[in-house]
Formats: structure tokens, C-alpha cells, sequence
């Protein structure tokens, strides 16, 4: 707000304020810094959470493909992640049976900030005559957090039995005894 003061024999003269002063401006911005410390960390364990919450549910999407698809094709659990996956269209075959997404299943295998992996174990199972590669009676699927403290904070898997399992290390579980040692996810 400008105002008139009169200083003289009919001199005027302006005076008020026109902006923020610089230390106004400086409490605003000391205040903006501080609400951000106390936000960002708990955005950030927030976002942890719901990947971890995200991976568990991927998990658990593949396990239950893999029994879709045995019992489908009766070609044991499937011999590929890729094998999960398919083109698209109207028609699912052995090879690309179309029960998970393109996303988990093919190269890089990521999704939430999480690493997926399929690997199987065990003997084959005999050829089904539709199918072009045996299947296996044993796998384990696991994801792990692409940085450890950032992405997620446990890794997870789980195998034949359905039971999705963690690890609070974040570690790659790579065998289906070493999954089914660790402690099962609520």
C-alpha cells in the first residue's frame, strides 16, 4: 500500500512497501524446507510399502498360473517364464499360455521396482502333445528390490506349495528349500 507524506512547501512525497522483504521471503522458504523433511521420508516409506505390497501380489499371480497352467496342459509347472506369458490374442497354447502379464514375464522382468525370476528344478514331467518342451515338477519364483532400502526392503518367493515367503535381507532366494526355509508372509 503507497501513501502520500507531505515533506515540504507542497512537496509530495511515496512511501510504503512494494513486495516481500528478503527476510519474509526467507521464513517462507525456511518453512517449505522444513513441512518437506517431515513429508518426504514418510512418502518414501510409503511408496517402499506399496511395492512390496505390489510384489507379494505379482507373487502370488504366478503361483497361482503355475497350477492354471498344470492343470491345464498337464505338462507340469511351466518349463520358462516366458512360458507364463504370450502374444495376446484369442488362442492360449503350452508354449505361450497368456496367464500373466507381458510386463513380469518377459526381459527385464521388472515391475514396482522389483526383479522377478522363475527358475524350475527337479526332474521333467513327460512331453504333453500339444506341448513342444517338458514341464518340471518343481520351481521357485522370487522377487527381489532393485535397491534394497530404496524400492523394498524384503524380497519375497514362493513355490509348488502356494505359501508366499519373505526375506527381511532383501536377498534372491534361488532354490525351493531355501524359499520354504524362510518365514511365510501373513
Amino acid at each position: 500500500m503507497r501513501a502520500q507524506v507531505q515533506i515540504g512547501q507542497g512537496k509530495l512525497r511515496q512511501t510504503g512497501t512494494s513486495g516481500f522483504s528478503l527476510i519474509e521471503l526467507l521464513i517462507v522458504v525456511a518453512i517449505i524446507l522444513i513441512i518437506a523433511a517431515i513429508a518426504i521420508p514418510n512418502l518414501l516409506k510409503a511408496r517402499m510399502s506399496a511395492n512390496e505390497a505390489s510384489a507379494a501380489e505379482n507373487l502370488r499371480t504366478i503361483t497361482t498360473a503355475a497350477v492354471v497352467y498344470n492343470s491345464t496342459w498337464n505338462n507340469g509347472f511351466p518349463p520358462t517364464f516366458a512360458t507364463f506369458g504370450g502374444p495376446g490374442g484369442n488362442s492360449s497354447t503350452c508354449d505361450f499360455a497368456q496367464l500373466v502379464d507381458n510386463t513380469l514375464v518377459n526381459a527385464p522382468n521388472q515391475k514396482s521396482g522389483y526383479q522377478f525370476a522363475y527358475t524350475v528344478s527337479g526332474p521333467t514331467v513327460a512331453v504333453a502333445p500339444t506341448c513342444s518342451a517338458p514341464g518340471f515338477f518343481q520351481y521357485v519364483v522370487s522377487a527381489t528390490p532393485l535397491t534394497v532400502g530404496f524400492t523394498g526392503n524384503r524380497s519375497f518367493c514362493s513355490d509348488q506349495p502356494g505359501i508366499i515367503h519373505f526375506d527381511a535381507t532383501g536377498a534372491t532366494t534361488a532354490t525351493p528349500a531355501a524359499c520354504e526355509a524362510l518365514p511365510a508372509l501373513q
